[in-house]
């Protein structure tokens, strides 16, 4: 019972009153400010704004102190108070101006707790909504093309599906969550990228490298925290957005957003909806689709309600379903044509968490738990050329189900010791299930993924800041896995150094691991050679283990009115058991692929961001990463073909720019280009241009987009009205190689999503 006494106390100190404590409100024109910082430096003590902008601090001894108070956009504020014997209670309230920049921003995916960019240990890049605007990005899949050492690739000519590479990593290599909950399914991965509407997301916050201590084991190449649109104020956007593909193909986007707030401020919701309607195109006149026709219909709440000014309660709920078809460019069944995939999804996920703060705010609960169902009607075939297999092929054609569940619940406590070794320290201890629940079923090809997939995950994690200018943070995570024989613990150590309010120095070092499961891509099935070929677990399959490690140097000069800087990191990744796919032959089908693990790999490179903004008129940013991902031995692609080190679809340079201009509140104009170096490919034989399997190099890509547009104000009615217009893929530059007919390999593809694409639109919205 004694040790259970100390370890109480170990977490839960017991406040030391001082006969001293100041408290006060924060304002900016009027309104309450949340997460501002209020902090007496000298004394290592700290406090952060609630929602109604209320803030706190005890334990003040007698004496002369400086009260600094500062929030990203604001001018910092500082005063100097003595506090003497005979009054043990101060008051200061403060208005806080804004000013023209600002730097960083609150984030929450590198730390699982409230921090702002530049004190994070971690580097957490952020894309906001207006980002979204100024790239004319539909959906997910489009919007992450514009964030340093990201690259968004399309891995089928017939159902384009996406991936996400981060780091020279693959899509499975990387965590997608919806609001910090890990709701998408091996399944999901697959589509799920293009099916997360942009008017969903209120910002998209990306943490490349080891992020395992906190996210679990598949984010070894890093993590990627989807926020939905959280109610702030009131406010409403109706949008039509009109696109025309190469002068060949329709693309249809209606989207509509609206958010309702209390009186109080103590309860909000959030809507969307979402409505997509795009033709098939064919770039190379055989009559099969390179982009496959897109029926998306989606729609999602997120609310929240505070029953006190120290609880919280959200809720959020998405439908997203979607009709896709790929291949021949037929009326009719898909089995009648000669090739096609065709794919209905019917995906709900949704998410609940509760918060409480105690302990003056130093401590905080949280319990959270969230969800995804998807039912799939799937069809992949091919027609054979032979008669007799043509009639048993239509007779019981390859139509298949899936359905995949996914259930997360967790438990979280915070708490901040604020004189810890003269520092402060955020413990943060937690404990979550995870289960995933995967049947995808093809009887005709005698196909089955009957998968599922526990996770018991423990962590904690110490967010030391020893000095204003040093933090050390610290995590290490166990995962119970059902298909691992033992328990993982994964560590993470982050340091965090601060020069002179400009400059950030970062290091880094993780672990993680990949389970031994399908995970996205080897749900796909492909077409190649005149069939299909599909992927298989090694029954010996081992999980592969990483080790990671990074450095940054980060530095942001501002002025009144302007601010530049750079970013530049080094990343390093060594595999263990690295998982690779060997050809093991044909069957009656198609080409088989058995996932199995190889000797080893290594990732590594450099990557170097780019930001300048003169008073929020001209905004610059650019990312830039060389690379090279390798094997330890070589291992074999295509059966026949001599072995490679490399790994095949990753270019070793990539980057983006955006630059956009804002002269005024009506006129607003963007330019963003995205650039991908060449990459070796397998390329299988079959179509009628490809008469043998060989390696191909493809060339390099720059996909260039623009848009304008310019807001008519309705002073009278709170709205305004903007029209706006671009292009995307300026100069058209699409892969120009396709493999053509039926028998064409689905997988050799590459470069920019889409074609050269005009679109205009309108959008109404308030002020």
């Amino acid at each position: 019972m004694k040790h259970l006494v100390y370890l109480f106390l170990l977490l839960f100190p017991l406040t030391v009153f001082s006969q001293h404590k100041i408290s006060g409100i924060v304002k900016a024109e009027g309104k309450a400010l949340e997460f501002v910082d209020v902090r007496i430096d000298s004394l290592q003590l700290l406090s952060t704004s609630d929602a109604d902008g209320q803030y706190e601090i005890s334990g003040i001894p007698v004496g002369t102190h400086e009260l600094t108070v500062s929030m990203v956009g604001y001018a910092i504020q500082r005063k100097r108070i003595t506090f003497g014997e005979s009054q043990s209670s101060y008051t200061f309230n403060f208005e806080l101006k804004p000013t023209y920049l600002f730097l960083d921003k609150v984030v929450v995916t590198g730390t699982r707790t409230f921090k702002r960019q530049t004190q994070s240990p971690v580097i957490v890049n952020v894309l906001d909504r207006k980002t979204l605007t100024e790239t004319q990005a539909c959906n997910l899949s489009e919007g992450l093309n514009f964030q340093p050492g990201l690259r968004v690739e399309t891995d089928c000519q017939t159902c384009n599906y996406t991936q996400v590479r981060m780091n020279g990593l693959g899509g499975s290599y990387s965590q997608i969550l919806i609001n910090g909950r890990p709701v998408f399914s091996p399944l999901t991965g697959l589509y799920g990228l293009e099916q997360v509407p942009a008017n969903m997301i209120e910002r998209i916050e990306v943490v490349r490298g080891g992020g395992s201590a906190l996210y679990g084991s598949s984010a070894i190449g890093g993590t990627v925290n989807v926020i939905t649109r959280i109610p702030k104020k009131n406010t409403y956007e109706l949008e039509y957005t009109g696109q025309f593909i190469n002068n060949q193909a329709t693309d249809h986007l209606l989207s509509g957003n609206a958010s309702l707030v209390s009186a109080s401020g103590k309860a909000g919701v959030s809507l969307f909806v979402n409505k997509r309607n795009r033709q098939a195109y064919d770039h190379n006149g055989d009559n099969f689709s390179e982009l496959p026709e897109l029926q998306n219909h989606s729609l999602g709440a997120r609310v929240f309600y505070q029953p006190t000014k120290n609880q919280k309660l959200e809720v959020s709920f998405s439908s997203l379903q979607e009709y896709r078809y790929g291949g021949e460019i037929v009326d009719g069944p898909a089995h009648l044509a000669q090739q096609s995939e065709e794919r209905t999804h019917y995906v709900t996920m949704g998410g609940l968490d509760y918060q409480i703060n105690f302990n003056d705010n130093n401590s905080s609960f949280i319990a959270y738990a969230a969800g995804q169902h998807t039912d799939r009607e799937h069809f992949t075939g091919i027609q054979p050329d032979d008669t007799e297999e043509l009639q048993t092929y239509l007779l019981n054609p390859p139509y298949g189900k899936s359905y995949t569940s996914t259930l997360q619940g967790g438990l979280q406590l915070n708490h901040r010791f604020q004189n810890f070794l003269k520092g402060s320290n955020v413990l943060t201890v937690g404990a979550e299930y995870l289960m995933d629940d995967v049947l995808d079923q093809i009887e005709a090809y005698e196909y089955l993924i009957d998968q599922r997939t526990e996770n018991w995950g423990f962590f904690a994690q110490s967010d030391w800041e020893i000095t204003p200018s040093l933090n050390l943070l610290t995590g290490l995570r166990a995962d119970q896995h059902n298909l691992v024989d033992e328990i993982i613990f994964s560590p993470r150590i982050s340091l965090l150094y601060k020069l002179q309010n400009t400059t950030q120095f970062r290091l880094s070092w993780g672990k993680g691991f990949r389970a031994p499961q399908a995970l996205d891509t080897d749900l796909h099935i492909a077409f190649a050679g005149g069939g299909i070929s599909r992927i298989s677990l090694d029954p010996q399959l081992q999980e592969e283990r990483s080790n990671s490690l990074s450095a940054s140097i980060n530095y942001d000069k501002a002025t009144e009115h302007y601010v530049a800087g750079f970013t530049l990191e080094g990343f390093y990744t060594q595999l263990e058991d690295a998982f690779f796919l060997q050809p093991i032959g044909e069957d009656a089908f198609g080409e088989r692929f058995e996932k199995r693990n190889g000797p080893g790999a290594t990732v590594q490179g450099v990557t170097l961001e780019l930001r300048a903004n003169y008073n929020r008129i001209m905004q610059l940013e650019a990312g830039f990463t060389l690379q090279s991902s390798l094997f330890a031995e070589a291992v074999d692609n295509i059966e026949g073909l001599e072995p490679k080190r490399v790994f095949l679809r990753t270019p070793n340079e990539y980057g983006f720019l955006t630059y956009s201009f804002t002269p005024n509140d009506r006129w607003n104009a963007a330019f963003n280009i995205v650039y991908t170096g060449p990459m070796e490919l397998a390329h299988f034989a079959g179509a009628p241009e490809q008469t043998q399997d060989e390696y191909v190099t493809s060339r390099s890509f720059t996909n260039m987009t623009t848009r304008i547009g310019y807001t008519f104000p309705l002073p009278d009615m709170d709205t305004g009205i903007e029209l706006f217009g671009g292009i995307k893929n300026i100069t058209n530059a699409y892969q120009n190689d396709f493999d053509t007919g039926k028998n064409r390999d689905s997988n050799y593809i590459y470069g920019p999503a889409m074609p050269r694409t005009i679109f205009v639109g309108v959008k109404w919205k308030s002020l």
